[in-house]
């Protein structure tokens, strides 16, 4: 297993983060605990989750893993706060009284003393950014987070966070989660730019394009009964990430890597885990199969000479399938349908 630092923190964590997204919907909570020995036993010592996923059953069946194994100091357990928690107006969001509660509650599911990083799952445009930074700078004054993290922001969003904190001496973003795969790289227009030159890491999500670059889909409308296009509540959002363009770089992926001895998905996450920038993409899988596959690449290297191949596929900036779609602010169109 490589490991890398995150950000300027000093901390090292594992090249490849276990996502707990699957943990109590697509997995089970026996399934989901055979992921989380299998991966701590592979050196993975990163392991990022949400208050929101399962409806909290994700972080239960964390905390009940960590109980059981005692393994809990060994790992950088990193969560997120901001969709609804309940149907109450003030159960969700960016604000300071949602953020305390909420990391009161994740504690309290993942049966820990603190939360190693913590991060705003979503930008919150409405509510000055200084209410969201004190309320975190408070959480790790207090001892109950030691470091603070953004998904899916914008790049004018974080750097404006990071001139916040620096104008009100308040706790500083270390990381940023975006949706980062072959077939959407728009972030590598601002947002990776600027992470290398403030030093935050870079902890995609998606990066295997939700199985799109796995081949898990042959059509662009015909979804296998066991795939997250078909099960996921928000399962029409998901069908449309799949484009035409998108199918045919998945097949042309599939190609080069059995040409390289590896499957479509370990080569798509190889590409993911060497680009400049990232740290540690977030691998989520729901069987133990699926983890041993990610795990395949843990130790490798992207040939630099296959770098070209790749751009050839999808121009460096661009993107030919829209996982951006959970946002509000990517205005950016697709290159192609």
């Amino acid at each position: 297993m490589q490991y890398r630092p995150l950000g300027r923190t000093g901390v090292q964590v594992s090249a490849l983060c276990l996502g707990a997204m699957n943990f109590g919907a697509t997995a089970d909570e026996v399934a989901s605990v055979q992921i989380i020995d299998a991966a701590l036993a592979a050196g993975i010592n990163f392991i990022d989750t949400a208050n929101a996923y399962s409806d909290g059953e994700s972080e239960r069946i964390l905390g009940r893993a960590f109980k059981a194994n005692r393994r809990r100091d060994e790992v950088i357990l990193a969560t997120k706060v901001f969709n609804p928690t309940s149907p109450r107006l003030n159960d969700r969001g960016g604000s300071r009284y949602h953020i305390l509660k909420a990391c009161e509650d994740s504690l309290r599911r993942l049966q820990t003393d603190h939360i190693d990083l913590y991060q705003l799952h979503r930008p919150v445009f409405e509510i000055p950014q200084d209410e969201t930074l004190r309320a975190f700078d408070d959480l790790i004054r207090a001892g109950k987070v030691l470091y603070v993290g953004c998904s899916t922001h914008p790049a004018w969003y974080v750097m404006e966070a990071l001139a916040t904190s620096e104008k009100h001496n308040l706790v500083r973003y270390v990381s940023e989660q975006p949706p980062y795969n072959l077939l959407d790289r728009r972030i590598e227009n601002e947002l990776i730019p600027l992470c290398q030159k403030y030093n935050l890491a870079v902890l995609p999500w998606s990066p295997i394009a939700m199985g799109i670059l796995a081949g898990r889909y042959a059509k662009k409308d015909e979804y296998p009964a066991d795939s997250r296009a078909a099960n996921w509540g928000n399962k029409a959002a998901l069908q449309r990430r799949i484009s035409r363009k998108g199918l045919e770089v998945a097949q042309a992926v599939g190609k080069m890597a059995a040409e390289r001895g590896l499957t479509s998905s370990q080569l798509a996450l190889l590409w993911v885990k060497d680009q400049p920038g990232v740290t540690s993409p977030i691998i989520g899988p729901r069987t133990l199969a699926q983890l041993e596959d990610s795990l395949g690449i843990a130790d490798r290297s992207l040939d630099e000479a296959d770098r070209p191949l790749f751009d050839r596929l999808v121009h460096p900036g661009t993107a030919v399938a829209d996982f951006h779609d959970s946002n509000t602010w990517m205005k950016a169109r697709l290159r192609e349908e």
